[in-house]
């Protein structure tokens, strides 16, 4: 199944090339309005999902790079050895792959990662995502509703 990795390559393409595009255009903590419950900005992330050990001291960004290859050579792995009748499953594995190796250069490069999707409802915030993040929630998503149905295939 490792056919699927060009799903893991989009994703990592998409997320670098608008993550770079944040960069070049917009300043640190600047917000773009886009809908009344969704805008861009850019944020810095040290630490992992909602930032999560953001403020641990620097350690955390080298524990979150060997997870994260730890990851992607499991999911790589899985996906080499998985059933050729698998597809959503193996659809779902490689959307993770892709957006964890997004956040992984992220935290090699910068030594955080660039968030800049921002919902929100009044002055509540959802914490502010990227697109590695999206294709890990997708993932994730598909795999749980992949074992809810008891079964993995198209």
């Amino acid at each position: 199944m490792l056919k699927w990795l060009w799903l893991s390559v989009l994703v990592f393409a998409l997320d670098q090339f608008t993550k770079q595009i944040v960069d070049a255009s917009m300043r640190l903590y600047e917000t773009i309005p886009l809908l009344p419950v969704f805008q861009l900005t850019y944020l810095r992330n040290q630490g992992a999902a909602f930032s999560f050990l953001s403020q641990a001291g620097g350690w955390q960004r080298w524990f979150f790079v060997g997870l994260s290859i730890g990851a992607a050579a499991l999911i790589t792995y899985w996906l080499k050895r998985m059933d050729r009748t698998k597809h959503w499953e193996a659809a779902a594995w490689a959307l993770v792959l892709g957006g964890a190796i997004g956040n992984l250069v992220d935290r090699v490069a910068y030594g955080y990662v660039i968030d800049f999707l921002d919902a929100f409802y009044g002055d509540w915030h959802w914490p502010a995502f990227n697109v590695a993040d999206s294709a890990i929630t997708l993932g994730i998503g598909m795999l749980l509703i992949d074992s809810f149905r008891g079964r993995s295939g198209t």
